[in-house]
């Protein structure tokens, strides 16, 4: 393990130093000018298709807008919101939350391209539902077979397996911290938990997501709040501190501003997925009038992701003052010590509850990333997802008895190859995504209070199948 851990570590040292940290922060700001600055101009309009979203109905196995964004926010909404921000503070030091908020800040114009793309090249399944993400815009618009199925091939792996063995790992850890509960039990009961959702499909994928989701984030956060009034006369101090740190690192940061940068992108990216390919897959599965729609809500999920859940945690261990820059204690076991110091013993438990759903729930969304990607490759689909969801099940159970630093390492590998394919997909394609937004805001422009798409307002139209002709045509015809 210790050679397959050194062997990984020196991959990621070229991959995210010399590679990904130019290509995904160059393109996301060529996003962010191509499209006018979307994060920040759309923000009314991504709030109030939000809380619209909320309350419209589907019919059948539908899923809404609303849903698809509680699907993707469950798996961005995990372990990196708490362990990952630890991690990022102890290794990168306080500065590190200052680039989270900074790569979060050009990943929402990212988020929006990839999954407005999402939504335009998305394919009728049946019953007035969709399925589409990378894989299938890469094939059917870019012409890329080959990469398609590689893209395919990696989003199952990294997300279905590598990641949720980070969850598995990251709920083993606090459990163990709060109620001493060894790691070989707890393997065997998320196992099992496991093994039950995943086999009953993407409706009750959809239906445990949009329940967890809410209560997770809404608990975790007023514990977050409440630990920023109670230091409330340390918060100027913290904000100068996330600032200075974020371009003079202290001493403690090897390799100073290059680590405290690339720490910062590393957990941020893990956290909010924008780039990965990931949110494109639940995105392309909603029903909307306009591909647009989904895109700005996706978008604005990068920013609950990061500037709010991610920016909670580090309140919590920035204020509390429980952690050391290059320490030992880091993870879920410095988030736990530092709400411990606010709110009493039982914190440690309160935490390790909040970590299951998290974590849990992205379990499941992960899981949903790998289905809809293994359904893309042709053969006798069904062995392929039974074989699949027992991979889950195993990687479940590894990452719960593995060390923290093999599991976390793997994920930025993967993560690192995973962007990289997207992103070259998306940087082809992003035009067609930039027509859609022209379109959609002409309506808006013209008094059309809900925008509707026809895909002749693009340059092309080669590779869409669901609009306009969702119940009768198909990537064959």
């Amino acid at each position: 393990m210790e050679a397959l851990h050194g062997f990984i570590n020196a991959i990621n040292t070229v991959l995210w130093s010399y590679v990904l940290i130019v290509v995904l922060v160059g393109i996301g700001i060529w996003f962010t000018l191509r499209t006018k600055f979307v994060q920040v101009r759309m923000l009314p309009e991504m709030l109030r298709l939000l809380t619209e979203g909320m309350g419209s109905k589907t019919v059948d196995k539908q899923i809404s807008t609303f849903q698809a964004f509680c699907v993707s926010t469950a798996s961005r909404v995990g372990v990196g919101n708490i362990a990952g921000v630890a991690i990022a503070i102890v290794t990168g030091g306080p500065g590190a939350v200052f680039w989270m908020w900074a790569i979060a800040f050009i990943g929402c114009a990212t988020g929006f391209v990839e999954s407005t793309l999402a939504q335009i090249y998305k394919l009728p399944r049946g019953n007035g539902t969709f399925h589409g993400g990378p894989a299938y815009y890469i094939q059917n618009a870019l012409k890329k077979p080959g990469v398609a199925k590689l893209f395919a091939l990696l989003i199952s792996v990294t997300f279905g397996l590598i990641y949720n063995s980070v969850q598995a790992n990251t709920i083993a850890l606090s459990v163990e911290t709060a109620f001493g509960l060894g790691h070989m039990t707890t393997a065997i009961i998320l196992c099992v938990l496991t093994a039950l959702v995943i086999f009953g499909g993407m409706t009750r994928i959809a239906k445990v997501a949009e329940l967890l989701v809410p209560v997770m984030a809404g608990v975790y956060l007023l514990a977050a709040f409440i630990v920023f009034v109670t230091c409330i006369d340390q918060v100027p101090a913290m904000f100068a501190l996330i600032f200075h740190d974020a371009f003079t690192p202290q001493a403690a940061v090897g390799g100073g501003l290059g680590t405290a940068i690339l720490t910062g992108v590393k957990r941020g990216l893990f956290s909010n997925e924008a780039g990965e390919g990931s949110v494109p897959n639940a995105a392309a599965t909603a029903t909307t009038t306009h591909p647009v729609k989904q895109g700005l809500v996706q978008s604005f999920g990068v920013y609950v992701d990061t500037w709010i859940v991610c920016t909670a945690t580090a309140f919590i261990i920035l204020l509390t003052g429980q952690y050391t820059v290059g320490g030992e204690l880091t993870g879920i076991a410095l988030a736990q010590k530092s709400l411990a110091l606010n709110f009493g013993a039982w914190a440690p438990t309160f935490l390790s509850i909040v970590v299951f759903m998290f974590a849990f729930s992205s379990i499941v969304g992960n899981y949903y990333y790998g289905e809809i990607n293994i359904s893309f490759f042709k053969g006798n689909t069904k062995l392929y997802l039974l074989l699949f969801r027992c991979f889950v099940i195993f990687m479940v159970f590894f990452g719960s008895l593995a060390e923290m630093g093999l599991v976390w390492d793997m994920a930025d590998l993967f993560m690192g190859f995973l962007c990289l394919t997207n992103l070259y997909a998306i940087s082809q394609l992003s035009k067609y995504a930039y027509a859609a937004l022209k379109d959609y805001l002409a309506q808006k422009s013209a008094g059309i209070k809900d925008p509707t798409f026809d895909p002749k307002v693009l340059p092309d139209d080669t590779g869409i199948y669901a609009w306009g002709m969702e119940k009768t045509r198909t990537p064959e015809e």
